[in-house]
């Protein structure tokens, strides 16, 4: 999850917006959830299901909403 932390995010946090995701957006080989992370802020979180890696984990845009 190292890319992930580029902008702060925990991985408790990353856990929790995967597990609670409220939205699942399929992209070109991997996928973008959105959920929130601990104190309730939304993140988008991009995630390789084939690698089983996170790469992305940021405050989400209204993009992704």
């Amino acid at each position: 999850m190292d890319d992930a932390h580029k902008h702060g995010v925990t991985d408790d946090d990353i856990r929790h917006a995967i597990e609670h995701a409220i939205r699942v957006h399929a992209m070109d080989g991997y996928l973008l959830l959105v959920g929130p992370r601990r104190d309730g802020q939304l993140l988008e979180i991009g995630y390789n299901p084939t690698a089983d890696r996170v790469f992305h984990a940021m405050p989400v845009r209204p993009k992704y909403l």
